[in-house]
């Protein structure tokens, strides 16, 4: 067949900075996936789009273009309405853990499509395969059936769904070209978008252990990310929340379930409780049931049932003891006084040398890896006294991972202000 197109006249249409046509977008996303359109041809436009962006119509034709290039999920014979929430990942970033059982003893169904971690923000799949039996692989029709029974699911994305995003995914995590927000917003978009839930709640993370270190950066994406979801009929909010701070106490995978688990049982860090409940309530409203309060089902037990219940659904036992590392190396204070920083990215890459993360693809994780916190800024500590222990199987590793923890924590004299966690709400 004659391509209607060539990949390298779109290349330097956006590296002399016009706007594609819709025309050229369906054209090079589509002949990517077919293979026509080569890596090296696309690195090259990802570059282009990086250093000249895209204006609103061409990221909204991107993504639809990156939709159709795969099949499209449909919730439609569900008994509830449907709600998602998508976190572009930080450190101890465990939220969706307790978050889509809770949502569903609510009344509302998550089928909540996630990933495994690449680098220094730990994936949610990760953290669920530390449960003895849990498995993350489900067709399309054992996810209806959960949804329908339990009411949430959390496993892996199906090879249908946007395939061009995983293509191009990939290509654009050794090309230097991740950050650049038409293809942040369109990779999360076109998955969220194919899946088919009505709602979907946006975790945009700002802060040194995040993509965007910057708010006005975060903002821009999030506004972006609504306005695709909007257009696209789905109804679609975004949180702007803190991440120059690790979330809770835990950064790892199996120390992250267990964390998970107290605040799933009415305990647990403050943060996690709170970015999980002002979560929840976003996504209950966007589902069209504002009227539910999700803290009841937290203080009652239902949302810990329904935990249970999707662990079991899925082949875990939430009964079994969790993995634990073989080896521990406990960090101290050096003096005694107020905890007034400690660095996300610090603790996420120490975390990610222990074993917890990956460093490409198909390399394992330690299940039991990670870092324990025993303070957040604000809180005093003595001299000597643990501020953090490290965990791993291997301990060889505890050597690189103290390097990453240099200069990732200040003790002060005064009080640290305590910051809310959600900064801003867009949508």
């Amino acid at each position: 067949m004659t391509e209607p197109f060539d990949a390298p006249a779109i290349i330097a249409a956006k590296r002399d900075k016009h706007r594609l046509s819709d025309a050229q977008i369906d054209w090079v996303v589509d002949a990517y996936t077919r293979g026509v359109v080569v890596p090296e041809q696309m690195s090259a436009l990802a570059m282009a789009i990086l250093l000249n962006g895209m204006d609103r119509p061409e990221i909204a034709r991107w993504t639809a273009a990156m939709i159709a290039s795969g099949e499209r999920m449909d919730f439609s014979s569900l008994s509830r309405p449907t709600a998602d929430k998508h976190s572009t990942g930080g450190v101890g970033d465990k939220i969706t853990l307790p978050l889509a059982p809770l949502v569903a003893a609510c009344g509302v169904a998550v089928p909540q499509l996630s990933g495994r971690g690449l680098g220094h923000t730990g994936g949610t799949l990760d953290k669920l395969e530390a449960i003895p039996g849990w498995r993350a692989a489900l067709s399309n029709e054992e996810m209806l059936a959960q949804l329908e029974d339990v009411g949430a699911v959390i496993c892996a994305a199906g090879s249908g769904l946007a395939p061009a995003d995983k293509k191009l995914y990939a290509l654009r995590d050794v090309t230097g070209t991740v950050e650049a927000i038409p293809l942040i917003a369109s990779s999360i978009m076109s998955k969220k978008i194919a899946e088919g839930t009505g709602a979907l709640v946006l975790d945009v993370k700002v802060g040194s252990g995040a993509f965007m270190k910057d708010l006005d950066q975060a903002r821009e994406l999030a506004e972006t990310m609504v306005a695709l979801g909007t257009d696209a009929g789905v109804n679609t909010v975004a949180l702007l929340t803190d991440m120059a701070t690790p979330l809770g106490l835990t950064a790892g995978n199996a120390l992250e379930v267990a964390e998970s688990v107290e605040v799933l049982a009415g305990g647990g860090p403050q943060d996690v409780v709170d970015l999980t409940l002002a979560l929840a309530r976003e996504m209950l409203a966007a589902a069209g049931r504002g009227d539910v309060d999700p803290a009841e089902a937290l203080a009652d037990g239902r949302a810990m049932d329904a935990w249970r219940s999707m662990i079991s659904a899925q082949g875990g036992d939430a009964d079994a003891a969790l993995p634990q590392a073989r080896e521990t190396h406990v960090v101290t204070a050096p003096e005694g006084g107020v905890l007034t920083r400690l660095d996300a990215m610090a603790v996420g890459l120490a975390a990610w040398r222990l074993g917890a993360g990956r460093s490409r693809p198909d390399e394992a994780v330690q299940a039991g890896a990670g870092v324990v916190m025993h303070a957040k800024p604000g809180d005093e500590v003595a001299a000597g006294a643990p501020l953090l222990t490290l965990h791993t199987d291997t301990p060889e590793r505890f050597e690189r991972a103290l390097e990453a923890l240099e200069g990732g924590f200040d003790l002060g004299d005064a009080p640290a202000p305590r910051t809310d966690v959600v900064l801003d709400r867009i949508g």
